[in-house]
Parts: structure tokens; C-alpha cells; sequence
């Protein structure tokens, strides 16, 4: 058998949980995490960090959930990998970048060269808030959030984000709140991506 500690880093429970592990992968871990219990925790602890459950997989990736979905399994590989949890402070009218210079300055959160269109670092995560860095190069797709506020303060650049009909032209230090249940999407208005500072909490 594998040393246990090494299955748990390699990624593959992450795989498993998104359903995106082989039909033997899948046999091997599920038996493995009825005889093993860090096996379980571990992916229950995915599972509720993903939101997902993991006997309903996910049968594809979105250009929006994907991102975060890598950010999440690169999360849970910082904080394998003796990264430190923290909890970055709840974003509100009077939120400034500057609140969030701890994280904004961290070496693991950067834009790599051949990022995706749209990126994300998971920087704070409790079971009632995730909080993300993201950079969006083009924009966000359309979307609707039936059971989490989500809020941005952005921190470079600039973007115009659409909620139902209005237009909200946003700035580096400028905050917005999007309500439950109104379609929102967004579009990067700057020449180089927009950096945001992203929480959603439950609701």
C-alpha cells in the first residue's frame, strides 16, 4: 500500500471528490477510505471545502467554477504543505487594500504568466466565508447567487460589474456587494487584469 501520507499530497483525493479520477483510482480510494480513517477525513475535509458532495460528481467545469475549484485544491496542497489558515477580515464599505496587505504581498499569491482568464488564490476559508485574490484578464461570465453574498474591493485596475440593468464603474479601493438572487457579470475595463479582493458568505 502506498505510505498514506504521500496518497493524501499527491492530489488525487481532490480528483476523486470533483469525480475526475479513473473507475479503478475510484474503486482503490473508496475502499481505502472505508479501512483508513485520515483517508476519510481528508475527504470529507475536501468535500467541504469544494461544496460538494462527493458521491454527486461534477460533470463538467465552467469558465467561473473552474478557477476556483483549482484555487481551492491549491489551497488545501499550501496549507498540506505547512501554510498557516488565517482569516482575512470581513469586506464592507470601509474595507481599503490595505486591510489585506498581509496576503496581498504573500509570495505564493501571484499572477503566473500563463494564467487562465480568469484566476484565483484562496487566501481565508471558513464553512460561512471563502475568501479569494482573483484576477479577472477579460471579465466574469454571467451568474446568479441564490445562497451566498458575494462582495469585491478591487485592488488594481478597473472593471464594470452589471447587476440586473445597472452599471457600477469600479476602481482600485472601490467596494460593491452583489444582492442574492440578481443576475450579475463583469467586465475588465483596464489594460492589465483586475485585481479583486472576492468573499462569499453564506447566507
Amino acid at each position: 500500500m502506498k505510505d498514506i501520507d504521500q496518497y493524501i499530497n499527491s492530489g488525487i483525493l481532490e480528483l476523486y471528490v470533483l469525480g475526475m479520477t479513473t473507475d479503478e483510482e475510484a474503486k482503490e480510494i473508496s475502499m481505502l477510505s472505508t479501512s483508513n480513517v485520515k483517508i476519510k477525513n481528508e475527504i470529507d475535509t475536501i468535500a467541504a471545502v469544494l461544496k460538494v458532495d462527493a458521491e454527486n460528481k461534477i460533470p463538467e467545469l465552467s469558465i467561473t467554477i473552474k478557477p476556483f475549484i483549482m484555487a481551492t485544491i491549491d489551497y488545501i496542497e499550501r496549507l498540506t504543505n505547512g501554510e498557516v489558515s488565517t482569516f482575512p477580515p470581513l469586506l464592507n464599505k470601509q474595507s481599503e487594500p490595505i486591510d489585506f496587505v498581509q496576503w496581498l504581498n504573500s509570495p505564493n499569491i501571484i499572477l503566473p504568466i500563463d494564467a487562465d482568464p480568469i484566476y484565483a488564490k484562496i487566501i481565508g476559508f471558513t464553512p460561512e466565508v471563502t475568501t479569494f485574490v482573483t484576477w479577472l484578464k477579460d471579465g466574469a461570465p454571467f451568474e446568479i447567487h441564490d445562497n451566498e453574498f458575494e462582495s469585491f474591493l478591487i485592488i488594481e485596475g478597473s472593471c464594470d460589474i452589471k447587476i440586473g440593468e445597472t452599471v457600477h464603474s469600479l476602481v482600485a479601493g472601490n467596494y460593491l456587494t452583489i444582492p442574492l438572487y440578481l443576475g450579475h457579470s463583469v467586465k475588465t475595463t483596464s489594460s492589465i487584469p483586475c485585481k479583486i479582493i472576492v468573499q462569499r458568505v453564506a447566507a
